[in-house]
């Protein structure tokens, strides 16, 4: 029998909660690492594939655009695992490689059966992680992130029915919007992937999660939705514009954002929008370049994350109104947060400067000068607010005098994982694009790209530089940005106690008149049957016989017509 990483994820989590110490760090740093050998010791094809009421499942298929994205996740669940070795919450330690293995799962699914499995699974296991900060706030956004992942999963289940009903099949390839169960999938992938107005979700819920858990959830959902997207609508051009609106929106809700974690939240649908407009695109550039972007934004995403969760676990904050001057207390967390901005920011040299160059190029061969240049200006914008503000705001700016101790040992291990696995792809990207699924002739190192991408982060920290000291930069302000959230948060609210109250004044003006004629007439008819009623008086016997003698004279005349 074949072996599926992800069941061995699953299985391997279950005595998680029974072991303690020292043990149970070995066992689920074991886990991950087991599963990597699984996966790169498994042949190409489908594996244990089965027939059940003659739908064809294959829960095991291995090829080069899922092997990628499995390694990328285990990759991340190894460094998650490091990063929340000083936990001692079971809950936590057990969510992540169930967590892990349902993108895992995911990934190497060959049938859309058991992608539903996995994206279920994804959804309900990582709830856990919001809710493991135990306040109210989590409480509640831990609410919301369910009722988001929940919605998606229906129209996931809807959209295969109506696929397989359209003769499609059960096999999980190209899917397309050729159907109405096309969309309902695309619908289902674009709340997890926080598409533009259906992203408020990821804002919303992420920065409530515990230390550890942020980090965790900024590796699997949407990078699981961008796997999904590059396997069953790649070359839809609708598409392109979708990632255009996701890489652009988002900069000016993080430049006034004060929570540096909700800044990386915006930061992290803006990164996702350049893998949208990539797969838009299609072809082998366009899906290498969302692929190789996505493993590169595990990555550098999850450093950003996990800095800023060593700065609020020192410090009790993350929001950049009370942070600053960390860089004397905290200089090792200060230097990986670093290398986080500077390969988001696309530094030559850095991860994301030889994955986000590919997606520019795939752009740029298919002559699409508009989109290239909202790209080219949301690039600017990640320099910003990730590659400036997160950084300056939390180890730099206005003092507040935090005088606390260096993040702990497995944290900063972990942080250092991450920033050698980004420097290594910005160094030597070829150890990268050897992995990804399509072969292709490109450099990411040419004069033009060098010179061109160095200018353009020159002039955007010129424009930092000059809205700071002109005092036009948005200061860092306790405040509540309004966000598409507000529709369900509070519209929806608002509208439904407005209807309930406007039914219930409709109730009193025009139930209350009916109840008291309805009353009336009521004692109008029982009138007789009261005691001084007509009914209720004792009657003489020879009215009662007459009575009597009416009824059985009537009764005879009808029997007999």
């Amino acid at each position: 029998m074949t072996i599926n990483p992800a069941l061995l994820l699953i299985l391997g989590a279950l005595p998680v909660p029974l072991l303690n110490g020292r043990a149970r760090a070995a066992w689920m740093l074991l886990l991950p690492a087991a599963a990597m050998v699984v996966l790169w010791t498994l042949p190409e094809g489908v594996h244990g594939g089965f027939d059940v009421l003659g739908l064809a499942l294959n829960p095991l298929r291995v090829d080069a655009l899922a092997r990628v994205f499995a390694t990328a996740f285990l990759v991340a669940a190894f460094i998650s695992v490091v990063y929340a070795l000083n936990l001692r919450d079971r809950v936590q330690q057990t969510v992540i490689p169930v967590y892990a293995a349902s993108a895992v799962g995911g990934a190497l699914a060959g049938d859309l059966i058991t992608l539903f499995v996995f994206w279920e699974l994804a959804g309900l296991s990582s709830v856990f992680l919001i809710w493991a900060r135990r306040t109210e706030r989590a409480y509640r956004a831990g609410m919301r992130y369910l009722v988001a992942q929940v919605a998606s999963g229906l129209l996931m289940l809807g959209g295969i029915v109506l696929h397989v009903q359209s003769g499609a099949g059960l096999e999980f390839g190209f899917i397309g919007l050729g159907d109405p169960g096309g969309l309902l999938i695309l619908l289902a992938v674009g709340i997890k992937c926080a598409f533009p107005v259906l992203h408020a979700w990821l804002q919303d819920t992420y920065p409530e999660a515990t230390v550890v858990g942020t980090v965790v959830l900024s590796a699997f959902t949407t990078k699981f939705a961008i796997y999904v997207l590059a396997r069953g609508f790649p070359g839809t051009g609708e598409l392109v514009w979708v990632g255009v609106a996701m890489a652009c929106f988002p900069i000016f809700y993080a430049v006034i954002e004060n929570d540096l974690r909700r800044v990386l939240a915006y930061s992290m649908i803006n990164q996702l929008g350049f893998m949208v407009a990539a797969i838009g695109v299609g072809g082998a550039l366009g899906v290498n370049g969302a692929a190789a972007h996505a493993f590169a934004d595990i990555l550098f995403k999850g450093l950003l994350f996990m800095s800023m969760g060593a700065v609020l676990l020192r410090t009790g904050t993350a929001k950049g109104s009370e942070l600053g001057g960390l860089y004397k207390s905290m200089p090792q967390t200060m230097v990986l947060c670093v290398i986080g901005a500077a390969s988001i920011s696309a530094f030559p040299l850095f991860s994301g400067f030889a994955t986000k160059s590919i997606i520019m190029e795939a752009v740029s061969e298919e002559h699409r000068t508009v989109v290239w240049l909202l790209l080219l200006f949301a690039s600017a914008g990640v320099f910003h607010h990730a590659g400036i503000k997160i950084p300056f705001f939390a180890f730099f700016a206005h003092d507040r005098g935090h005088r606390v101790a260096e993040a702990p040992l497995n944290m900063r291990l972990a942080m250092g994982l991450a920033a050698a696995g980004s420097i290594a792809i910005g160094v030597a990207p070829n150890l990268l694009y050897g992995l990804l699924p399509y072969e292709m002739d490109y450099s990411a190192y040419t004069v033009p790209h060098v010179v061109n991408q160095i200018q353009l982060l020159l002039l955007a920290s010129m424009a930092f530089t000059v809205l700071m000291r002109t005092g036009l930069y948005p200061p860092e302000l306790p405040s509540v940005n309004v966000d598409a959230d507000v529709v369900y948060r509070r519209f929806l609210p608002r509208a439904w106690r407005t209807g309930v109250q406007g039914t219930t004044r409709v109730r009193d003006q025009v139930t209350k008149p009916l109840q008291r004629r309805a009353d009336r007439v009521l004692a109008l008819a029982s009138r007789p049957l009261k005691a001084r009623g007509w009914l209720g008086t004792p009657w003489p016997t020879d009215v009662m016989v007459l009575w009597v003698a009416l009824l059985l004279g009537l009764f005879l005349l009808v029997s007999l017509l």
